[in-house]
């Protein structure tokens, strides 16, 4: 297969994913929110942010994750669905916490310099994005030196009877935003990213949190 395909065929699932999150706006947070929020606190949580520390989210969504983060950092959120940006912009506005800036953006390129933020937080979007690896070396290249990224994600099961079971049942979650059939190292062997932490999040265990520092 040319690479011409490979991204032609990556542009139209990036389309694909782009309808399906614009279609769930307005029922995410209701859906996911409960099953999912732990993680994404966690992450905040555990980013050694500083007054003035530039931040960005890749694919901030609704905007569940903006209360957590100190009022005292830069915030960028970026997301591929403009009708979940506008929730996000809304409760922005309805927390009255200032003018994050929420950009609608593809994660496998983004529109940022080299070495432009401070940390980068990938909250269930790894799994979403058709070209996971690139995206994640677009985090790389956009997060400082020292800087930290965190990821959290579902992954394939080291499990035997689960990945199959993973495996078995990614064709339907597709359709609906995300696969389940992602290998962790799509992940960890980001160029220039170094694990420093893992830990189970959520209910079950069943997703990662992965701290990882950005190489000097």
């Amino acid at each position: 297969m040319s690479d011409e395909t490979t991204a032609e065929q990556a542009n139209i699932e990036t389309r694909r994913v782009e309808r399906v999150y614009s279609v769930l706006a307005r029922v995410y947070d209701h859906c996911f929110d409960w099953a999912l929020g732990t993680g994404r606190r966690e992450a905040i949580r555990r980013l050694p942010i500083r007054p003035g520390d530039r931040v960005l989210e890749v694919g901030v969504g609704t905007g569940l994750s903006l209360p957590y983060y100190p009022r005292d950092c830069r915030l960028t959120g970026i997301d591929i669905s403009e009708p979940m940006l506008d929730q996000a912009r809304e409760r922005a506005e309805r927390l009255a916490l200032g003018e994050p800036s929420l950009r609608l953006m593809d994660a496998r390129r983004l529109a940022f310099s080299d070495a432009s933020f401070d940390h980068v937080v990938a909250p269930y979007v790894i799994s979403v994005v058709p070209e996971p690896e690139r995206v994640m070396t677009e985090i790389s290249r956009v997060c400082k030196p020292g800087g930290t990224v965190m990821v959290v994600n579902q992954f394939l099961s080291t499990n035997r009877f689960l990945r199959g079971f993973d495996r078995m049942l990614t064709p339907l979650t597709r359709w609906i935003g995300f696969r389940m059939d992602l290998p962790m190292d799509s992940v960890t062997r980001s160029p220039g990213l170094r694990v420093v932490g893992a830990r189970r999040v959520n209910a079950f265990g069943l997703w990662h949190l992965l701290e990882m520092r950005k190489e000097p």
